[in-house]
């Protein structure tokens, strides 16, 4: 330590920077009274140096030590006022991570040390811990950003041409056969050759990982996994979990190999709430650094805090410091990591005004002027869990948004719920009623039928109920409303008739999602049908009930993936899903064609009256392209219907393209009027030239 100079330094770059011949240490607590910056040895066990901060400029706190390099590990003790009532919650005895931290060592101990009050006090949070949190908490450590981007080329892929897998980093390739066991379950298990060629193989165009960045491994101490990563506690730092070789160089090696397979790559991202919950959490970071600042607090009694997430506290994005922090965090990853795009975990919490969602909120201003980040691909979950947050079809002209109507109308049309067509419809189209105004285009709406967060594709097929009991809450967690229909036989089944109908309402479902206007993303596994058992709520289980189990692949299984396959290929390749203007129902100058008309079973359009009839369960869209009609017929009915083809008054005959009963010769044109017998629970896709 005798090395060390120590000099006043600057103000910027926040966090630890290292210039070559020492590091930059900056930190923002616009209410502390004094901070002290506190090095450790590098395991984070001994504590070598504590330099108390004299430098305060605007609320930023720094210094410089000359001699300090790359790989020291440190962390943060703030001071000043501990009253809890006032807002306040400063305790110089919490060990706190940089916000900044670009690299972090060691793990969270859940002990009573890490809480900023005496756990066992009648007070609770109103007491005060004099315990040293240090032996218990993992502790920053000063990186260097170096590495050769050279060669890499983004696919850079157009909303209307892509295609989104949703995964997660570890679940998805911890028991996959063929990658070294060193990579399984970490990012550079995504970048193997066998991941990618299969990746390249099925066809999908963008990658979305489940939260990478650094989280807590348990949840707020109980005995419970936090396997899917919700509760982050630092913005900059992929979690060690993904981690093969100890810091972000792993991250960016896979995404650099992701690009020259021709994938992109998204961050599903977190920074609505954090892991350190409400006024009971531990005080890791944020909460003692300033937690008036840092946190939104209730209006009526500063104890305690604000909620749009469900989490404890929302994080306070309002204040243009902590604004500043998620923005840098977006940036780095755009810039440093090369990702591709964000999808914004609980978006609508992240753009209250005054705990009022704003479409002139700073978040969503802040993102639209980026000049780095405007260019990518930004997706809102365009809800939060308070009122005012449902605001889908809200976010800006060039943000895609989940698409829950979607979902939700898709699985009772195919549960062959009754009244649905109109919606069912409307949603297929694109869900124009929802966005299509304010210049937005068709690719806005993220469709999707399953997701990480509910029931998967064979689950939805094989359960009524969710089967949440291995989570510990007496199956109270997770979404009471599925829409799912088992078939007849809850969970396992061995009828042939039950697994029939699973299969073909699989296929049913996997093909309308697919060959539906907007943006489809699939969950990784959803093509093989793997299960999690009747959970819909596996955020806690890092195990079979969330893995993707490659080996347990049936035959039937392969078939699913093959047919999975065949729907992106042709969705690729039709020109009709590549347009990005909404369809308006009108004729198409110089034809005799609409840009887009709904059929039915005498192969005339719809009318009113069949738009109105609540017992309706099958329909047909007929879509234009230059040269081309594509017909699409969905059939949620029990049983076989007859079905006209339309006369469109041409010589051509039409070509079966899809169909997902199996029942059909896809060799043999289909003369104009026609008549079939469309299979129950099936969807059939033909094209006519013209």
């Amino acid at each position: 330590m005798s090395k060390i100079k120590i000099s006043k330094g600057q103000s910027y770059p926040l966090g630890s920077s290292w210039d070559g011949k020492g590091v930059n240490f900056a930190l923002f607590s616009a209410h502390a009274e004094k901070v002290e910056l506190c090095l450790f040895d590098s395991f984070g066990i001994h504590e070598t140096l504590r330099v108390c901060l004299l430098e305060n400029e605007h609320g930023i706190w720094h210094t410089y030590l000359e001699g300090v390099e790359p790989g020291q590990v440190y962390g943060w003790r703030v001071y000043g006022p501990y009253a809890p009532l006032e807002g306040k919650r400063f305790n110089p005895n919490k060990l706190l991570l940089d916000p900044y931290a670009k690299k972090i060592v060691g793990k969270l101990i859940w002990h009573k040390a890490i809480f900023g009050y005496d756990i066992d006090s009648p007070d609770q949070d109103l007491s005060f811990s004099e315990l040293d949190s240090a032996p218990y908490v993992p502790k920053s450590v000063v990186t260097s950003d170096d590495f050769d981007w050279t060669d890499d080329v983004k696919p850079n892929y157009a909303f209307q041409d892509t295609v989104i897998y949703e995964l997660h980093t570890k679940g998805f390739t911890v028991t996959h056969p063929k990658v070294p066991d060193m990579y399984r379950g970490k990012f550079k298990g995504l970048a193997t050759k066998m991941v990618m060629r299969y990746l390249k193989w099925l066809g999908v165009t963008t990658l979305e990982l489940l939260p990478i960045h650094y989280f807590a491994g348990d949840v707020l101490g109980k005995n419970i996994k936090n396997y899917w990563g919700y509760e982050t506690l630092n913005f900059f730092t992929p979690d060690g979990l993904y981690l093969s070789g100890g810091d972000v160089k792993d991250l960016k090696e896979t995404v650099k190999a992701l690009h020259q397979n021709g994938l992109e790559v998204i961050l599903d991202v977190v920074y609505n709430h954090t892991g350190e919950g409400n006024q009971l959490g531990p005080t890791l970071c944020y909460r003692g650094i300033d937690n008036e600042t840092y946190y939104i607090l209730d209006k009526n009694n500063k104890r305690f805090y604000y909620d749009s997430t469900g989490c404890g506290a929302s994080f306070n994005v309002e204040n243009p410091n902590v604004l500043a922090l998620v923005m840098d965090s977006l940036r780095y990853f755009a810039s440093e990591v090369h990702v591709d795009g964000f999808r914004f975990d609980l978006a609508s919490s992240l753009s209250r005004v005054q705990t009022q969602f704003s479409q002139q909120s700073g978040f969503l201003y802040a993102l639209q002027q980026d000049e780095i980040l405007r260019s990518l691909k930004l997706i809102a979950e365009p809800w939060d869990t308070v009122a005012g947050g449902y605001q889908i079809g809200a976010f800006p002209t060039s943000w895609g948004e989940w698409n829950d109507r979607f979902r939700d109308v898709v699985r009772r049309f195919w549960r062959g719920d009754e009244r649905q067509i109109g919606e069912f419809a409307s949603r297929v189209a694109g869900s124009s009623d929802i966005f299509g105004y304010n210049n937005r285009n068709l690719w806005s709406s993220i469709n999707f039928v399953t997701a990480h967060d509910g029931f998967n594709l064979h689950d939805l097929l094989s359960y009524n109920q969710k089967h949440n009991e291995v989570n510990g809450e007496g199956n109270r967690d997770g979404n009471d409303m599925n829409w799912s229909w088992n078939a007849g036989v809850e969970g396992r089944a061995k009828e042939p008739s039950v697994l029939q109908n699973r299969m073909l309402r699989a296929k049913a479902l996997m093909t309308t999602l697919l060959l539906s206007f907007g943006t489809p993303m699939l969950v990784a596994g959803d093509e093989f049908l793997n299960t999690s058992f009747g959970n819909n709520n596996p955020y806690c289980q890092d195990n079979v009930f969330s893995w993707l189990v490659w080996e347990a692949i049936r035959p039937a299984d392969k078939n699913f993936i093959r047919y999975v396959r065949r729907l992106i290929k042709l969705r690729q390749k039709l020109e009709v899903f590549h347009r990005m203007q909404f369809f308006q129902g009108n004729k198409i100058s110089d034809t005799d064609f609409k840009d887009l008309a709904w059929y039915k079973e005498d192969g005339n359009e719809f009318t009113a009256a069949d738009w109105n009839n609540d017992k309706r369960r099958s329909i047909a869209y007929l879509a234009y392209a230059p040269q081309r009609l594509l017909l699409v017929v969905f059939n949620a009915e029990a049983q076989t219907k007859i079905w006209k083809l339309p006369a469109l008054k041409k010589t051509k005959k039409w070509r079966l393209l899809v169909d997902s009963s199996a029942q059909f010769d896809t060799q043999t044109p289909l003369g104009q009027g026609k008549k079939i017998e469309l299979p129950a629970w099936s969807v059939l896709a033909f094209e006519i030239t013209i």
